[in-house]
This record gives C-alpha cells, structure tokens and sequence, in this order.
C-alpha cells in the first residue's frame, strides 16, 4: 500500500513539474496574434511590425490574424475563450479594453477575461481642420467653435471611439455645441477633407501624410506629453486645459489562466524590441511605451474607470 502511495505521489509531483518545463521552452510552436481590427489599420501595423521582431528573438513564428467587427469586441472575445497557453494572443486599443463595455453589453469582461501582457504604443489623437478653415491654432478654434456653436459638424470613426470622445470633451470644455457625425473608419477623413465636416480629432497615423502633405492642418495633439512624431504641434492640456487626455493606446494580451512565465517572456520580447522600432513607429505617429505587465493592467483599469464615467455621462449608445 505505502508503495502505491508512493507512486501516486511521484506521479502528481512530475504532472506538477511538466507544466512548468514546457512553459520554460515556450513558445515551441507558432504563435497567433489576433489583430481586433481590419489590415492596414494601426493595430495592424505596429502588431505585424511588433511580431516581427520578437519571432526573431524568441525564434519561433508569430502569425498576425485580423478578427475585425463590433469595434474590436469580435477578435477580443475569441482571445479571451481560447485557450491560456500563450498561443493566442490579442492586440487591442483603447476601445475593445476600455469603452466598449460601456457601450455594449459583452459575454466576457475585457479586465477580468484577458490578461494583459505589455502596451507597446502611445498613440495620440490629433486636432485637424481643413486647412481652408480660418483658424492655425487651439484659441483661434475655440473662438471659431463659439461664434459657430450649434453649426459645427465633427466626424469620428464610430460612437465610442477615441476620435469621438477627444471632441466631446473639448466641447464639454469650452461649452459649445457640435454635432457628431459618426462614420465607419476611412470615410470620417474623407469627408473631412472634402470639408462636409469641419473638424475632428483623428488618430497621428491615420492624417500624418495629410498634415505634411498641406491637406489638413494640425491645431493640438490630445496626450498629455507633445508627440515624438509632431513635435512642433502643442498639447490640448498645453492650450489651458489641465489634464486633457483623449488617445488611442495600443497593447498586446492574453486570456485568463495563461501561465505567468509566458506573460514573462513575452513582456521582456516586446520590451527588447521596442527600441528598435522607435524610428519606424514614430515615423508612423506612435509613441512606443512598454513596461511591466502589472503597469499596464493598472493602466487599463484606470482608462476603463475613466472612460465608463464619460459614455455614461454622453448617454452614448453602440451603433
């Protein structure tokens, strides 16, 4: 009897220890990235450039998969039922972690449900008008925004968005009423340039080649620091509004129960490989971040408070 016994307990002791040597080779296989939105997009393009250079350091593929609708809930939701391995993983923004379940009522808690592993970009909105519009920086469009309250139109990229909720703040902020005009991604710049709408706060990547190329003008970037990709373009916080903060954050993550030697080893990849690509990713309008794991859950935690508070004041609706 004491030998059976002694042989359960070794059994239990090496099914204790397998685990944890597999973890230690991990990953031993390839690895899926889902991306929550379309290709070409900027979740798209920092993830692929991301997966790029830690299938390098970790030697191993890292396949980049796009799971786009419902503002990111779809490609989300299917990260966070899969199974906590470290071989699915989820690149998502600001809007699937933080707003949309103000917005949306989910079968899973983005907070709860999916793990966060590291933020890899920072990447502010930015005020842009048509540069035939008679304003060149943040007091001349407050004072354009009074004198025309009521009449103005901003676009964004759909309810809930960053783009959408940078303008209602500043609205809120000066006191001004403008109407939203909600469109589904690329169309909101087009109209914008075609001067249907009169302003909107667009994300860095999506209008920068605009900017320079003279087809929209630049007023303020919605961060609380100025942008390592526009320098020379001033904050909204800078303008005389302490505390001013309404961007777009980009970030990688994993379901619930995924072992923390994988968020480890992933963490410390994305962390290697970002100053790499800070040239690149600057060029694009982001500002990389990196850091722990645990900072980065603080942080979603903290935008998802933050953002709750204001679609519940909005009285904002999914589309």
């Amino acid at each position: 009897m004491k030998t059976i016994v002694r042989a359960f307990t070794a059994l239990a002791i090496a099914a204790s220890i397998a685990p944890a040597a597999a973890r230690a080779d991990y990953p031993d296989k390839p690895v899926k990235i889902v991306v929550a939105f379309t290709a070409g997009g900027t979740t798209d393009i920092l993830t692929r450039a991301i997966g790029n250079k830690i299938s390098e350091s970790l030697k191993q593929t890292f396949i980049i998969e796009n799971r786009p609708g419902a503002g990111g809930n779809i490609g989300s939701e299917y990260v966070a039922r899969a199974a906590p391995d470290g071989y699915t993983l989820l690149a998502a923004s600001v809007g699937p972690i933080a707003v949309n379940s103000s917005l949306n009522k989910l079968d899973y808690d983005p907070l709860t449900d999916l793990v966060p592993v590291v933020q890899f970009a920072d990447v502010p909105n930015v005020l842009v008008v048509p540069p035939d519009t008679p304003v060149h920086n943040v007091a001349e469009f407050i004072a354009y925004a009074k004198q025309h309250s009521g009449k103005l139109n901003y676009s964004s990229t759909g309810i809930g968005t960053s783009s959408h909720l940078a303008s209602y703040m500043l609205m809120q902020k000066i006191g001004v009423q403008a109407t939203h005009i909600p469109y589904k991604g690329a169309d909101a710049l087009t109209d914008l340039l075609s001067g249907r709408v009169q302003f909107m706060f667009a994300t860095i990547p999506s209008v920068i080649g605009q900017i320079k190329a003279g087809k929209l003008r630049a007023l303020a970037v919605s961060s609380i620091r100025r942008s390592a990709s526009m320098p020379d373009v001033p904050t909204i916080a800078e303008n005389g509004f302490p505390g001013f903060e309404a961007g777009s954050w980009f970030g990688m993550f994993a379901p619930k129960g995924t072992p923390p030697a994988t968020i480890a080893t992933l963490n410390k990849a994305v962390n290697a490989a970002l100053p790499s690509l800070k040239d690149k990713m600057t060029a694009e309008g982001a500002d990389p971040v990196g850091g722990s794991a645990e900072a980065f859950g603080a942080f979603t935690r903290k935008e998802q408070a933050k953002w709750s508070a204001l679609v519940k004041q909005m009285g904002a609706k999914a589309e």
